[in-house]
């Protein structure tokens, strides 16, 4: 019967959609949780756990990620998996002393109130969330448009925690953002896999036509549903398998991909962090294992369990870990996770992977150095080894690249045969990186065409 059954993928967790069960007259439904738990938990259960008294308790003997949600909170589970939600703009993560804020919704309230990665909520207007699941403290941090919520959080390096009072705000997070960033270079952000994931991806790729390369980023994106994971990986041409699955007595079962009409083409890059987790963790997974892209950044989280979700007629629900999940190949990623094939610092994934992505475009190019701490409202010179004909340099034979952003438009100005000022024609950015390419189009005094082009890294202080 198992088998039958539409299987799901959630945030941070996949799971099994079950016709509902009816629960007791009671407040909670004890005996269904309990029948439920022995014949589809992970691992086996004592008999000692499923004799408590509670749901509550009962379920907090099981993993991390089994919880029984209220209607409330399980509406609000899957209004974030979907990104329909009213709140404060967090994406968070389990932490001991509460929830911890694993990144922020550009321009939404938590953000412009100084908000930051890392910070851990522990009290919502003035009542601890210690021990709460993610779930439970989004449905006391959500609420009514327009109302108020006050949050006691820490932060790392700051001794004593603040509280800061926020608006909740509807939040409008579209779930593929895509852009064409400088050299052609089409990139992708899936911010979890959702229903429409696959049709915002295909839309992606069609608004992008003629990329010379592919970034698909998965960074901080915890999850979503089994049945996009699946669609995702077959945006992937070298992959053929998402995933396999091991329920408890059961063979290992080999999940293939869902094949796209539309497919990244090229060179394909991913970018995943250390809160990339679950779904993100299966394609990256997948994808490492058969070649199918290179991935940059760092570990990602570590979750390879798998959860079901078991709906009760009341509106509540149970989700339950009932499954752990590998590559295709049998890799485990449970407390592991996926290591990528280019280790970044954290926040450099997208510019190092936009840089070689550029230079994998100018085959043949030659470095020719890097230039750092260049004020960002200021020139820098290029000196070349021979002495140029400038004058008969076109202006398109050189360009300035921003890495993990758009071409930047300069000038030059000649200082003598063999150097030129680059101007930028607007400031560049503090602390971002840059490609200057000079393109092998100029002749050097002696009428001699440039054998190769060069191209020179810059850093902005």
């Amino acid at each position: 019967m198992k088998r039958s059954l539409q299987i799901w993928l959630g945030l941070l967790s996949i799971f099994f959609v079950l016709f509902p069960y009816v629960p007791s007259a009671s407040a909670e439904p004890l005996q269904e949780v309990r029948e439920l738990v022995r014949d589809y938990y992970v691992d086996e259960v004592p008999a000692s756990v499923l004799e408590k008294k509670s749901v509550k308790e009962l379920v907090r003997q099981l993993d991390l990620y089994s919880e029984y949600m209220s209607a409330k909170e399980y509406k609000a589970f899957i209004d974030e998996i979907e990104s329909r939600f009213v709140g404060i703009g967090v994406v968070l993560e389990p932490d001991d002393k509460g929830v911890r804020v694993a990144s922020l919704i550009p321009g939404g309230p938590a953000e412009r109130a100084g908000i930051q990665p890392g910070d851990v909520i522990t009290h919502v207007d003035g009542r601890s969330i210690t021990g709460k699941s993610v779930e439970g403290a989004v449905s006391v941090i959500s609420g009514a448009e327009k109302t108020s919520v006050t949050i006691t959080a820490e932060r790392v390096g700051q001794a004593k925690p603040f509280t800061i009072k926020l608006v909740r705000e509807a939040i409008n997070l579209p779930n593929v953002e895509y852009e064409m960033l400088g050299g052609e270079i089409g990139y992708v952000r899936l911010n979890s896999f959702a229903t429409e994931s696959a049709k915002g991806i295909d839309r992606a790729i069609r608004a992008l036509p003629g990329a010379k390369g592919w970034i698909f980023d998965l960074r901080d994106n915890g999850g979503g549903y089994i049945s996009s994971a699946q669609e995702v990986t077959g945006f992937f041409p070298k992959a053929n398998q998402a995933f396999q699955l091991r329920e408890r007595n059961m063979e290992p079962e080999l999940v293939k991909t869902i094949r796209q009409p539309r497919q990244f083409t090229g060179s394909v890059h991913m970018l995943i962090n250390t809160f990339s987790a679950s779904a993100s963790e299966m394609v990256a997974a997948a994808v490492k294992e058969q070649q199918a892209a290179t991935i940059y950044g760092q570990p990602s989280y570590g979750k390879g369990t798998m959860q079901s979700l078991f709906e009760f007629k009341d509106g509540s629900a149970l989700k339950l870990t009932t499954a752990r999940f590998y590559s295709p190949g049998g890799r485990s990623i449970d407390q592991v996770g996926v290591k990528p094939h280019v280790l970044t610092a954290g926040g450099a994934e997208l510019a190092t992977s936009h840089r070689d992505q550029l230079l994998a475009t100018l085959k043949g190019y030659q470095s020719h150095g890097k230039l750092k701490n260049v004020p960002k409202d200021k020139t820098f010179t290029v000196e070349m080894t021979k002495s140029m004909n400038w004058k008969a340099f076109p202006a398109s034979g050189l360009q300035l690249f921003e890495l993990g952003g758009k071409e930047k438009a300069v000038s030059y100005q000649v200082v003598d045969d063999k150097t030129v000022t680059v101007i930028p024609k607007e400031a560049l950015r503090s602390g971002k990186a840059y490609l200057l390419v000079i393109h092998p189009v100029g002749k050097d005094l002696q009428n001699r065409q440039m054998k190769k082009g060069i191209y020179v890294e810059v850093t902005v202080k």
